[in-house]
């Protein structure tokens, strides 16, 4: 009976949360860090069915970072990194493709159609999602930015009731495939659709202090300040920048966890203290 009671009460807890939240989009972008052996990926698939069923509408973008190196290194083909963006010559450029649009896609499909969900895999070339341009020509290749973003494939499935699965290749203005980062693609939709949330999971408990603990909650001049004095660093700076850059194009709220927790997505959403951090508005 106990046991029974806990359950009650973990469910009207989350009652506020999900009237709240029921019919606002969430873009989640869900990186390929997080997903260890597989269980990340089986959590995260469940919590995307219950988004979904409770009336909250998913867009999800996925990484794939280990998976590219990993077949990368299986045909033979040197991984090569500038400023930690992937050098991408068009040999390795249908390798990301492969992988990203086929592979990791695919996988993340099924996954979420195994546990009673609707699914529908795009990559950012489709229907004219993501059009962008080159980075710097010639230096790292096929890697680049967000120019462009079209978003009446998302709504049209959303009229649907499918989830979206995104994966980060897109197109620049000839047609030719583009790799672009996934904290960007997933930074530029929640803009785009004027989501109620874009939740970034990856591989850290969220934004760390100078001695290593977590800051709960942040404005976004904290968040400036963070990154000036270098307590913000590395790979989280662009990811940051995103970040900053969805809040000024009108995302209600940003929350950086740890995508390796199991159900991460539901404790940050329904519970009171969340597991990572929040970045509000002003």
């Amino acid at each position: 009976m106990e046991v029974n009671q806990e359950k009650a009460r973990v469910l009207i807890e989350a009652l506020p949360y999900i009237r709240t939240f029921s019919g606002k989009t969430f873009v989640i972008k869900y990186g390929g860090s997080t997903r260890a052996g597989g269980v990340s990926d089986s959590s995260f698939a469940d919590d995307l069915v219950l988004l979904s069923h409770i009336g909250i509408r998913p867009v999800v973008v996925h990484g794939g970072g280990p998976e590219i190196s990993g077949w990368l290194s299986k045909l033979g083909i040197s991984s090569v990194f500038s400023d930690g963006r992937r050098i991408t010559d068009d040999e390795t450029m249908e390798v990301v493709e492969m992988v990203l649009s086929g592979k990791v896609n695919r996988d993340l499909v099924t996954l979420v159609q195994k546990r009673g969900g609707r699914a529908v895999g795009i990559a950012g070339r489709d229907a004219g999602l993501l059009i962008g341009e080159r980075i710097s020509e010639g230096e790292l290749g096929a890697v680049g930015r967000v120019i462009s973003v079209n978003t009446e494939i998302l709504d049209l499935l959303d009229r649907h009731r499918y989830t979206t699965i995104v994966a980060p290749v897109g197109v620049d203005r000839d047609g030719q495939p583009l790799n672009i980062n996934a904290d960007e693609v997933a930074s530029e939709l929640a803009g785009a659709l004027k989501a109620e949330k874009l939740i970034m999971m990856t591989d850290t408990p969220g934004v760390l202090d100078s001695g290593k603990n977590l800051l709960t909650s942040l404005s976004p001049e904290q968040v400036k300040k963070l990154m000036i004095d270098k307590t913000i660093h590395g790979g989280m700076v662009p990811k940051m920048q995103g970040c900053l850059k969805a809040i000024e194009a009108g995302v209600g709220k940003v929350h950086v966890i740890d995508g390796r927790v199991p159900h991460a997505l539901l404790l940050e959403i329904f519970t009171p203290e969340g597991v990572g951090t929040e970045i509000t508005r002003e």
